[in-house]
């Protein structure tokens, strides 16, 4: 079995969600699905003024990877994408990208969701919110709808 495309990076910079789609589909005429997802930071009301995310490096990419693979052990994708972004990100940017490329959709949508919903909890990220008023924010929690999301997929995280 050939081993299937993954991209996965953790980057400052923006990123172009139609470079990445291109990147997984070029000369692929057996992709019939393409699938992404990409996460935006909310204003909450107005009250944010930007949101800053931490990573630790290299283990990030680690375990977003780990992710991944366990994604296309468990559907037939032919490429997987996922790029978080870190620093700060005012209200209305993008965060982060997830792609997963199948000859079917629903693969392509199962993939998608199950890696972002082990991104959010698995992923060493953190948060710290700066408020629109100029005071500084604390770090935002881990949220427990998350963690259901992620317990959907049944049996032990990848």
């Amino acid at each position: 079995m050939t081993a299937i495309p993954i991209t996965i990076r953790v980057q400052a910079e923006p990123f172009d969600s139609e470079a990445e789609v291109a990147a997984l589909t070029a000369g692929r005429t057996d992709v019939g699905a393409v699938v992404t997802f990409q996460g935006l930071c909310r204003s909450e009301g107005g009250s944010l003024a930007a949101l800053e995310l931490e990573h630790y490096p290299g283990m990030a990419e680690a375990e977003i990877r780990r992710v991944a693979e366990a994604a296309a052990a468990r559907w037939p994708v032919l490429g997987l994408a996922a790029i978080h972004r870190h620093g700060k990100i005012a209200p209305g940017a993008p965060i982060v990208l997830v792609v997963a490329t199948s000859s079917h959709r629903q693969a392509a949508f199962e993939a998608a969701a199950f890696l972002m919903d082990f991104l959010k909890t698995r992923a060493p990220f953190w948060k710290k919110e700066h408020h629109a008023d100029g005071r500084e924010g604390g770090w935002v929690d881990a949220r427990e709808t998350d963690d259901a999301a992620a317990a959907r997929w049944g049996g032990a995280a990848p």
